[in-house]
């Protein structure tokens, strides 16, 4: 049943993934996370995170992980054949037709009406993240993480790979450093 519903799921998403990655994201985190819950909000965006970080189409490094974490490797071999089977063979048949229609006026207008669609679902889904940023960390440490965001993006002209990097190198060692004190604080106690 596993194998049939992550079948399912990822080929919604490279069927209806119109757009590349980023437009398949918020279809990965609706079968995901809301449809099937194999992963709740915080997992979801630490595998974007990490799928943001390695080279390569998002939508197929979600698929493997996300398909190998439930249901091994048949699942990443699943997850990831439903996702890139779709676009392919739509691909061949677009371009093959795509030539005789792309003049008219009905063609230019989906084309054009899918980019604010995608501008949307991708909105939605970060206003989401910053609710949930905000919930952990507070207002003022969750805008200073945008505005440093945007900083060193738009500004510096950092790579988005380089910042996540960063900020997941500065969680571990964070941790690393809080479960230290813990330990420290545990064994101070027992003395």
């Amino acid at each position: 049943m596993k194998h049939l519903q992550l079948c399912l799921a990822f080929l919604r998403v490279g069927m209806l993934g119109y757009g590349g990655g980023p437009s398949s994201i918020p279809l990965v985190h609706k079968e995901v996370v809301e449809k099937y819950k194999w992963m709740n909000d915080d997992e979801f965006a630490d595998v974007l995170a990490l799928g943001n970080t390695l080279p390569g189409p998002i939508a197929t490094k979600m698929a493997g992980y996300i398909g190998y974490r439930v249901a091994g490797i048949l699942g990443l071999l699943n997850a990831t054949l439903s996702t890139i089977v779709p676009t392919i063979f739509l691909m061949i048949v677009l371009l093959t037709t795509i030539t005789s229609v792309k003049d008219y006026s009905w063609v230019q207008g989906m084309t054009a009406a899918v980019v604010p669609v995608v501008g949307v679902m991708l909105a939605t889904l970060t206003w989401d993240f910053f609710m949930k940023s905000k919930k952990s960390l507070g207002w003022v440490k969750a805008i200073a993480f945008i505005c440093g965001s945007f900083l060193f993006m738009e500004i510096l002209g950092f790579h988005p790979a380089i910042l996540i990097g960063g900020l997941l190198l500065a969680a571990i060692l964070m941790k690393d450093k809080d479960s230290y004190k813990g330990q420290k604080g545990e064994r101070g106690n027992d003395s």
